[in-house]
């Protein structure tokens, strides 16, 4: 009663506006009379002819169960397809807007008050369609699955997809404004926080990006010049064989080119740019957080609860449902986990596999003689190559990940969608993550450092030697990983994500040319109905209806693909991001095309996705404030333990010429290259265990010379090989370093978090307003009841 009360009121005092003004109120009602009638949603199956086959008979069963929900359905047969039109009652609304009204969570949303928009239409429909049950129990997914409809969808409108298409769908737009609005109103607040937090990280890449350059042409200005590459370039320092049988022994000259490589992604400005993308992975967050607020509370969905509207919509589907109750198996979790982490070994197990891979791979070219060049250069061949087998790796792994998240979400046995989704996200991005960043961890961290020494080298099934470093070290490997990995992701996706859509579209439509049938004028005459109002008649909605049919299909996790892509993007922009500074450049480049490959998709190419309402870009906030953390964390190993930015720093300040005073006119990291390296004597019969006369053999350019001795890079005692006090010295700084860059990281972050608000002041002040003048209405209401009582 009190709301119907209420509602006689609000009819009231519209009554009184229309008095003074009556012409708009006139020309909305004739806009409405001859508005086309559209349906909600579509269902697609193939035609049967024998009445009595199974297929058919659930195929009316179903429909007759849409129509006891009082669901209007117009069949029209087009050849050997049947379609079904779909259009729910006013009813079904009304009872939906009331519910929110009355809801704890949902009840600032602006959909009580205006009209409902055709995208909770959508949204409503769909989930009456998925939630109809036949007498077996079998729901549409399962039908669907068993083949008795081919397909559902909802239909794009013409005249909203045009301004899309107009302001944001299309190649000239690429440096235009995104219009958040239009993509609320016509695909719901979830697509359009997507853009939105798309949108926001392309524009903070452009900070990142010009000092990732500005870093990147410091170490191209000085490489040429640093004494450290001109000590490698000038030394006539015998190295050691790399690998067995066929690497011989090689002047450290020869590697003169890879040093000045080296060079440009492992110096001084490294750990400066590492601290600045730790602090703006932070304040990305906390300023999006703003940026997100604004948009949130202009759209009134700043309370909004994804799981309450799904109570609401099931009580709008069957008020005698009962609600799912809240549930927790330790069983269940247990499972779960045990076979989460046993995804995770058989990931990290691929890794592995990758490692012998590049070990093969290297010993493979180096044995062929006819293959000169690649022979020459087996051990960056290999490097490359395995950084292409990674990627395939991940695209393989990408998919068999999918179908082991979702199995695990059923066994789980998720209370709503909701649930599920933010389950099904942490298990897919945590099985991604590993699938990803397993090799670059090994490359990073254990690449070099594992492999033994002359004498005593460890072997991988006692065959293989495991790969080492290069004397520059081993940065230079992870950035030829990262920049293959990123350029060949990020590429070959963009191509794909566009081209396969576009083809299958374009096939499609070529193959339903016979099906089309043209409207002519038919719109004028056979449209219209006795009472003046407009109603599409079958000829023009087939027509319609095949045009979106022909387009590509989309699920629930259409979007969850785009996140995952561009979650992923912003872990190589942000983890190991030390070792290459033009990630977030190539990141900037590839979002701004992204952004409107992703909207031509969407509005031209696939079919509309069914909008939904929230308020939030959900659990993936959490997953990057975990990546964010996690690119501290690396970011300091990367430089504390991978880089050689510390045994520099120390040999500058305790080991050099300039520490000990012998500096007159020599540069402080003079000797530098030959105090990290350690000397093995074929003497030494363990020594010659390993190297074969055959690889100790070089030419010197006045012939073939056989080295008693050679180098490597360690600091090691050159008698009997046990690590010397240096090296202590150097390790016990590297993890000093190691706590203080995290420490102080750290530190820079909870600041900005705390300095920056995650609601702007203008915003809370206009919800503050909101709440005061909903209050005061309900006092007015309360005051009216009371005076029309008396």
């Amino acid at each position: 009663m009190f709301f119907r009360d209420r509602e006689d009121m609000e009819l009231r005092e519209r009554s009184k506006e229309q008095d003074d003004g009556c012409v708009e109120p006139l020309m909305s009602g004739l806009a409405s009379m001859y508005s086309p009638m559209t349906y909600d949603y579509v269902l697609v199956a193939d035609r049967v002819e024998d009445k009595e086959d199974a297929v058919h008979k659930k195929q009316v069963a179903f429909i007759e169960e849409l129509k006891k929900k009082n669901m209007k359905v117009n069949e029209i047969v087009l050849d050997d397809k049947v379609f079904w039109g779909v259009l729910a009652p006013s009813e079904v609304f009304e009872k939906y807007k009331y519910l929110l009204k009355v809801s704890d969570a949902c009840n600032w949303s602006g959909d009580q008050k205006d009209g409902v928009p055709k995208s909770t239409r959508i949204r409503i429909v769909y989930f009456v369609l998925l939630h109809t049950f036949l007498n077996t129990g079998e729901d549409l997914k399962e039908l669907i699955g068993k083949g008795v409809f081919e397909s559902i969808f909802c239909l794009h409108e013409r005249k909203q997809q045009k301004i899309l298409k107009q302001k944001w769908a299309r190649w000239t737009a690429l440096f235009t404004h995104q219009p958040f609005s239009e993509i609320r109103e016509y695909f719901g607040e979830k697509v359009a926080l997507y853009y939105l937090w798309l949108g926001w990280y392309t524009f903070l890449l452009v900070p990142a990006a010009v000092v990732g350059v500005i870093i990147f042409l410091y170490g191209l200005a000085f490489f040429k010049t640093s004494p450290l590459i001109q000590e490698v370039c000038a030394s006539p320092v015998i190295m050691c064989p790399t690998c067995d049988k066929e690497c011989n022994v090689t002047k450290l000259n020869k590697t003169c080119s890879y040093a000045k490589v080296s060079q440009l992604f492992d110096n001084e400005g490294t750990v400066a740019f590492a601290m600045f993308m730790a602090i703006w992975a932070t304040l990305f967050l906390e300023l999006w957080k703003r940026h997100r607020a604004k948009y949130v509370s202009r759209w009134k969905v700043s309370d909004w609860n994804d799981e309450e509207e799904e109570l609401i919509m099931e009580i709008v589907n069957d008020p005698e449902c009962k609600p799912k109750e809240f549930r927790h198996s330790y069983l269940r979790s247990a499972l779960v986990l045990a076979l989460a982490t046993l995804v995770l070994i058989v990931i990290i197990g691929l890794t592995h596999a990758l490692v012998v891979s590049r070990l093969v791979v290297r010993v493979f070219l180096s044995e062929q003689d006819h293959w000169g060049l690649l022979k020459k250069h087996a051990d960056s061949a290999a490097v490359m190559l395995g950084a292409i087998l990674h990627y395939i790796t991940m695209q393989v792994m990408t998919r068999v990940n999918r179908v082991v998240a979702f199995k695990l979400c059923e066994i789980e046995k998720c209370r709503s969608f909701a649930a599920t989704e933010r389950s099904f996200t942490v298990k897919m991005f945590t099985f991604q993550f590993f699938t990803l960043f397993s090799s670059l961890i090994y490359i990073a961290f254990f690449l070099g450092r594992i492999n033994g020494h002359p004498g005593n080298y460890v072997r991988l099934a006692g065959k293989w030697r495991l790969q080492e470093c290069h004397p520059s070290g081993c940065l230079t490997d992870l950035f030829i990983q990262m920049a293959v990995i990123l350029l060949l992701k990020q590429t070959l996706n963009n191509i794909f994500e566009f081209t396969i859509p576009w083809f299958q579209r374009c096939f499609r439509q070529t193959k339903a040319k016979k099906l089309q049938r043209s409207c002519g004028n038919c719109y004028r005459k056979a449209c219209r109905r006795e009472d003046g109002k407009v109603e599409p008649c079958d000829t023009c909605k087939i027509r319609d209806w095949m045009k979106n049919y022909h387009l590509n299909d989309v699920n629930a996790f259409s979007l969850f693909n785009e996140y995952l892509e561009m979650v992923m993007q912003f872990s190589f922009t942000t983890i190991f991001v030390a070792a290459f500074p033009l990630a977030p450049l190539l990141a900037l480049i590839n979002n701004l095309f992204e952004i409107r490959l992703d909207a031509i998709k969407m509005v031209s190419l696939e079919r509309r996705l069914v909008p939904k309402k929230t308020n939030d870009i959900g659990v993936w906030t959490k997953v990057l404030e975990a990546i964010g953390v996690l690119a501290v964390i690396a970011n300091g190993l990367v430089i504390g333990i991978s880089s050689d930015f510390i045994p520099r720093l120390v040999y500058r300040y305790h080991y050099g010429p300039c520490a000990n005073g012998t500096a007159t006119d020599l540069d402080c990291m003079t000797g530098y290259i030959n105090d990290t390296l350690a000397t093995a004597y074929m003497s030494d019969e363990r020594v010659s265990k390993d190297f074969t006369p055959q690889q100790m053999m070089f030419d010197d350019g006045h012939g073939i010379v056989n080295a008693t001795q050679c180098s490597y890079k360690d600091y090691r005692n050159n008698e009997d090989y046990s690590l010397t006090s240096q090296y202590w010295y150097i390790l016990a700084i590297r993890f000093a370093f190691v706590i203080l860059f995290e420490h102080v990281v750290v530190l820079c972050k909870f600041i900005a978090a705390w300095f920056i608000p995650n609601s702007p002041m203008r915003v809370k002040n206009r919800r503050l307003q909101d709440r005061f003048n909903r209050l005061k209405e309900e006092l007015k209401f309360m005051n009216y009841r009371y005076d029309t009582q008396v």
